[in-house]
């Protein structure tokens, strides 16, 4: 018998995700998107006021806060918190996205002229993720001051997205694997 943990193949690495827990996490991460998605064209935002979209924005982003702070705390829990901040990337940034996609959709519904031409709920989700990818085509562009400065907003919070989130979660993730004396 060998004395090389490498040599059996149950025995891993410390902080190692088995490859069936990896699969598993990236279905898992996969699953989220496609729920949030299909939560997000299924959900009747035509329907809504102009208050029930500034609710809406604000109790979401509220509600991506905690989520954040939940997934931090997990990362540093986790056995495999690579594979745990993988996974909370996945549910914390579409969730980001489909919210402000949202809004404009509700936005759009609201006020025809808000943006340069009316849009579908993936034209929002388009132009979302272009806002947030600071790609900005120029086919698509708030018309309104309302409109404009919710993506002013958006511009914002994507900086914080990509900075202080992103930090976070991958800051949890260093403080984990880091020894523990």
């Amino acid at each position: 018998m060998s004395t090389n943990p490498r040599a059996d193949p149950g025995t891993l690495s410390p902080g190692r995700a088995p490859a069936r827990l990896i699969v598993t996490g990236l279905l898992r991460a996969i699953g989220s998107v496609v729920v949030l998605v299909a939560i997000y064209y299924l959900l009747p935002l035509d329907r809504s006021s102009e208050w029930e979209a500034i609710a809406m924005l604000s109790i979401g982003l509220t509600a991506l806060a905690v989520l954040v702070v939940f997934q931090v705390r997990s990362i540093v829990r986790s056995p495999y918190p690579l594979l745990r901040a993988i996974q909370s990337l996945a549910l914390s940034v579409p969730f980001f996205l489909l919210l402000f996609a949202s809004a404009y959709v509700v936005m759009d519904a609201i006020s025809a002229g808000s943006f340069s031409q009316p849009l579908s709920r993936s034209d929002s989700l388009y132009f979302t993720v272009t806002v947030f990818a600071t790609v900005g085509f120029g086919d698509i562009v708030p018309k309104t001051e309302t409109a404009r400065l919710v993506v002013t907003g958006q511009m914002l919070a994507d900086l914080v997205i990509i900075g202080l989130v992103v930090k976070a979660i991958f800051g949890a993730v260093r403080q984990r694997r880091e020894p523990r004396t």
